[in-house]
C-alpha cells in the first residue's frame, strides 16, 4: 500500500535515527568490558537519536509540538498536533547488547494518535500504521492473532524492577494469568511488544508504569491490526495512566478479567 507523505516523513526519520542507533549498538557491545561501562555512552546515543528525530520531523511539520523521553514536552505553534517520541525503547537491552529495542514515533492530532511507527534497526523490521489505513510490517499487512482460547496463548508483559512499580500487585497478576496461558514473555521493550501483538506474534500484553512515548505508536498499531486496547480500568486513558491490556477482542477480555480479579 502506498504511504502517505506524512508516513514517508516518519519512516525516513526513524530510519535515519535507526542507522545511528545500529552503529552505536556495535560500539556499546565493545564497551561492556570497560571499567566505566557503557551507561554514559547509551545516554549520548539516546539523545543523539532524539535530536535526529526532532530535526527530521520538524522539516515536515514545523509547527507541531513534541513529547520527548529525554527533553520533555515542547509546545509547538500548532497546539493541535504533537509528535510523541521514544528514541530508544528498551534501553536496558541496548545496554546489555541484547538486540531487542526500537525507535518509536507517533503523531497525535487533537488528542488522537493518527500515525505511528516502531522500528527495530537491528532486525530491520518497520511497523507502521495510520488511522483507518491498517497496520503493516515492512509493507505487508498484519493482523492480531485469531486465537480465542487463553490456554493456547503466549502473552507478553513487563516485570517491575528495583525501585519501580508495585511488585506485590504484579505477583498477584502474574499468578492469575500464568495459570491459564501457554506462555508468558518478558522482552524488555514495550513498543516492540505492542507491535508484536499487532503482528500476531504475541496474543496479548499487559503492563503498568509505562510512559506515553512507550505505547502511543503501539496502541495505534494494534487497533489498526484489528485488536483491542484499554487501560486496566477498561477505559481509553492509556497515555495518561501508563497501564494497558491488549489482544484480540476475546483475549483482551479474558486477560482483562484475570487482571481485574488480582
Amino acid at each position: 500500500m502506498p504511504r502517505s507523505p506524512l508516513m514517508n516523513v516518519m519512516v525516513q526519520a526513524v530510519t535515519k535515527a535507526g542507522r545511528g542507533m545500529r552503529r552505536d549498538f556495535g560500539e556499546v557491545e565493545q564497551l561492556q568490558v570497560s571499567v566505566k561501562g557503557p551507561s554514559d555512552f547509551v545516554s549520548i546515543a539516546d539523545k543523539r537519536a532524539e535530536d535526529t528525530l526532532r530535526a527530521e520531523l520538524s522539516k515536515a511539520r514545523p509547527d507541531a509540538g513534541f513529547l520527548l523521553e529525554e527533553s520533555g514536552e515542547i509546545i509547538g505553534r500548532d497546539p493541535s498536533q504533537r509528535f510523541i517520541i521514544d528514541p530508544l525503547d528498551g534501553t536496558t537491552n541496548f545496554l546489555h547488547g541484547i538486540p531487542q529495542f526500537a525507535v518509536s514515533v507517533a503523531l497525535e492530532r487533537n488528542g488522537t494518535v493518527v500515525a505511528g511507527v516502531v522500528f527495530n534497526p537491528i532486525t530491520d523490521e518497520l511497523f507502521t500504521a495510520e488511522r483507518g489505513q491498517g497496520a503493516f510490517l515492512n509493507d505487508r499487512r498484519i493482523r492480531v492473532a485469531a486465537r480465542i482460547k487463553l490456554n493456547d496463548c503466549v502473552v507478553g508483559t513487563g516485570v517491575p524492577h528495583r525501585g519501580k512499580g508495585d511488585h506485590e500487585l504484579f505477583s498477584r497478576e502474574l499468578r492469575k494469568v500464568q495459570a491459564d496461558v501457554a506462555g508468558i514473555r518478558r522482552m524488555g521493550a514495550a513498543a516492540l511488544d505492542l507491535a508484536w501483538v499487532a503482528a500476531g506474534r504475541l496474543d496479548g500484553f499487559w503492563e503498568r508504569n509505562l510512559k506515553a512515548w512507550d505505547i502511543a505508536a503501539g496502541i495505534l498499531l494494534i487497533r489498526e491490526a484489528g485488536g483491542y486496547v484499554s487501560d486496566l480500568d477498561g477505559r481509553d486513558e492509556m497515555l495518561e495512566r501508563g497501564d494497558l491490556c491488549a489482544g484480540n477482542e476475546t483475549i483482551h477480555r479474558a486477560l482483562f478479567d484475570r487482571l481485574r480479579s488480582a
